[in-house]
């Protein structure tokens, strides 16, 4: 694996999970505006962006779109993004600094698996890397048997409520999240020929295209249900539909054979890491962000 690579994708990973938690904090704000309504909401929204943490967590995202675009540059997709899952893991940490929250015993635990889990699948699969781009004819025959793929879990999730209907939004916008990742990485191949180049593919809007509906997606997905069913399906999907779309559109591949069993173990702590984290305070969507986990709190009580 090329180190820039790594280094960028967790910088991006970073700089993600610090807007997260720069924009909530400015959302948890004492808010002086009443009422409901059109006006109402208009004020709220002015009021968030007159506060420095909006706009601090918005540099931030930024800064995480750059940083993505520089890691697919320079490596395999089957790379960046299983490392983007440490978004969480750093929403952790940056939480627990801006927050002042000191994570329990629990979350500790599940930050060891999903970061061990990273690991093990990464050094497991040992991704090799392929080609920056890829001819039309094969984005047509993947891109279009993934958008089929979405519309039929889109379709099922309207007939759905709960938790599965979480689930399965989340495995949908985890698709779409994938497609842009690839999009954006078949766009970097072009960088050498130019801004000229980089305009004039249909890749480069159909990524921006893409990268919205996957935003509007997870609106939804966040809205079905918690983040403890949907973002095992979010992250883990990324990841796993990123790897393979590596392979099938860049000629990325992992190791197979004896590999497959440690890649599951990996893949498998990943998911309870997952699960584990997004029960923390510190990283649930939802609930108050100075609301301590149980165990904390006694241990706060002890002399």
């Amino acid at each position: 694996m090329n180190v820039l690579t790594v280094v960028m994708a967790l910088l991006s990973a970073l700089s993600n999970a610090a807007a997260a938690v720069l924009q909530r904090r400015a959302a948890v704000e004492p808010d002086e505006v009443t009422g409901r309504g059109a006006r109402a909401a208009v004020a709220r929204l002015a009021g968030l962006l007159s506060r420095r943490y909006w706009w601090a967590g918005a540099t931030a995202m930024g800064f995480s779109a750059v940083f993505q675009v520089i890691a697919l540059d320079t490596g395999e997709l089957s790379v960046v993004q299983p490392l983007l899952t440490t978004e969480l893991l750093f929403t952790l940490l940056v939480g627990a600094v801006v927050f002042r929250h000191r994570p329990g015993t629990s979350t500790w635990r599940s930050f060891v698996m999903l970061a061990g889990g990273l690991a093990l699948f990464l050094l497991s699969a040992s991704p090799s890397p392929g080609s920056d781009r890829t001819g039309d004819l094969r984005w047509l025959a993947v891109g279009g048997g993934l958008a089929c793929c979405v519309a039929i879990l889109l379709a099922a999730a309207l007939r759905m409520r709960g938790p599965l209907q979480a689930a399965t939004l989340g495995s949908a916008t985890a698709a779409c999240f994938a497609v842009t990742a690839a999009l954006i990485k078949e766009v970097t191949g072009r960088f050498p020929e130019g801004p000229t180049a980089v305009l004039t593919t249909w890749h480069t809007y159909a990524g921006a295209a893409t990268g919205l509906l996957s935003v509007l997606l997870l609106q939804w997905t966040l809205r079905a249900g918690t983040l403890a069913v949907s973002q095992p399906a979010l992250t883990l999907g990324d990841a796993l539909i990123s790897v393979a779309l590596g392979g099938l559109l860049f000629g990325e591949s992992i190791a197979l054979g004896r590999n497959l069993l440690p890649e599951a173990a990996g893949v498998a702590l990943m998911a309870v890491g997952i699960v584990g984290l997004t029960r923390s305070p510190v990283v649930a969507s939802g609930r108050t962000w100075d609301e301590a986990e149980p165990e904390s709190t006694e241990a706060r009580r002890q002399p």
